[in-house]
């Protein structure tokens, strides 16, 4: 069958940008569609796009350029959120066909009847309002894990934030669909499921569509922990209001959930906490910090922190870092804000030059080294599991444990999409850490 229509895809931005390409996908399988390489030369190239940061504009446009190279014949759709924000400008991007918003992306197959080129873009993009119904998704990108949406949307209302008129109001996939897409995961023989939403700690809010609902983020966990054939289950990121102990408790006594939380904070000063619109204050995230420490002392801890945002002053800024500097963490995600057209932030006084926002970000970048550095000198010497990647990297095989140590060891096929058991030895040069296999079988 010669003449079926080849389709690319080019995800940006966040985990569930890749679990939402991975379900747009396997539509267009069902449509009759052969899926390719981005690389290589397609009838139609699909991009997912981002609308989080300033350089996911800049990006798109490259993504565009690349595909037309391959072939300039192609029929190119931009999906997702800033295809929902910046529709029209999207669409004015020399090579684009179409752009569909938020509620339009999961039907794109409806609209790509003939794949002539268009002079411009055509635009489906509802009212974000529109966007109130659920479509679960996931991705099985490698054959090690698998990112599962459960959430999408968002009610808060941080002043910074665009996700909130991207993807519309907050709500759940239905638990039952949960599970079974964690069924048919686990039936793919992958042996980690990543949990992923736009805010997943509200989880239950909107899962039959309206505001009712039944089930809390807590029930998602301990039905999750009971699904036969999953053998490692990751929370991505969590906010820590909703981050309750109740949760913290039954994943230090888990199955599946392993010790890794990443909690966003974006500043530690409670001024700018509260410019920011942010639901809680510093001495919350203390507390969940504290907490973690207490029941899973060997607990990853990841942070997501805002650096430069409108009115953040040398003394908010070090505020941030000095609260962060004796917090036991284990790594940074760093951010340098950046102004989103239709943001409260956005029209704030107070702007930080560009040059200390950037000063900023590389002083938090180099705690973040610092603090994943004395995260994984804390554990050497222990005995974790393992879960190996399948990429040979200059021939080594890499993977992460339990607790999200990277390590490494000489390549073994053998060794891929297994879980081992070893020992932490001693940090590599490159940072990642090298083991010794407690099985000795693995070594044979």
């Amino acid at each position: 069958m010669e003449n079926r229509k080849k389709v690319a895809f080019y995800t940006l931005g966040c985990k569930l940008n890749f679990s939402e390409t991975s379900t747009i996908a396997r539509n267009f399988n069902d449509e009759g569609f052969d899926r390719v390489d981005f690389e290589e030369i397609a009838d139609i190239y699909v991009i997912n796009t981002c609308s989080v940061t300033e350089n996911a504009d800049k990006q798109f446009k490259q993504v565009v350029k690349k595909a037309m190279k391959l072939n300039d014949k192609a029929f190119v759709a931009a999906v997702g959120c800033y295809a929902q924000l910046k529709p029209e400008e999207l669409a004015a991007v020399d090579g684009v066909d179409l752009v569909l918003g938020a509620t339009e992306k999961f039907k794109i197959t409806d609209y790509i009847n003939d794949l002539s080129k268009n002079d411009m873009g055509e635009v489906h993009s509802c009212e974000i309002a529109e966007a109130d119904f659920y479509v679960g998704s996931y991705s099985i990108g490698d054959r090690t894990r698998a990112f599962l949406k459960v959430q999408d949307g968002c009610d808060y209302k941080c002043t910074y934030c665009t996700i909130p008129l991207a993807r519309g109001i907050s709500r759940s996939d239905a638990l039952e669909n949960v599970l079974q897409n964690a069924k048919e995961i686990s039936a793919q023989n992958i042996k980690e499921i990543v949990l992923t939403g736009v805010n997943i700690g509200d989880y239950g809010k909107g899962e039959f569509g309206n505001k009712k609902h039944e089930h809390t983020f807590l029930d998602l966990v301990q039905a999750l922990d009971k699904v036969d054939g999953i053998e490692r289950l990751r929370i991505s990121s969590i906010e820590p209001n909703l981050l309750k102990n109740e949760t913290i408790d039954f994943v230090s006594k888990s199955r599946t959930f392993v010790p890794h939380f990443h909690i966003p904070l974006q500043s530690g000063s409670n001024d700018i906490l509260k410019l920011m619109k942010r639901r809680y204050l510093r001495e919350v995230y203390t507390e969940r910090v504290n907490k973690i420490r207490e029941v899973m002392p060997h607990a990853c801890i990841g942070v997501d922190v805002i650096v430069g945002f409108p009115g953040e002053t040398d003394e908010h800024f070090l505020e941030t870092y000095h609260f962060l500097n004796e917090m036991d963490i284990s790594y940074l995600h760093v951010f340098t804000y950046s102004e989103r057209d239709n943001t409260e932030a956005a029209n704030m006084p107070g702007i930080v030059s560009a040059n200390v926002r950037a000063k900023r970000s590389k002083m938090l970048r180099g705690l973040s080294v610092k603090k994943r550095r004395a995260f994984y000198e804390s554990q050497l010497g222990s005995n974790r599991t393992v879960l190996f990647e399948s990429e040979n990297k200059e021939g080594y095989i890499h993977g992460f444990t339990e607790n999200y140590v990277k390590v490494k060891t000489p390549w073994n096929p053998e060794l891929v999409n297994t879980l081992q058991e070893i020992n932490l030895t001693k940090i590599d040069e490159d940072g990642s850490v090298r083991l010794e296999f407690i099985n000795k079988l693995a070594e044979a």
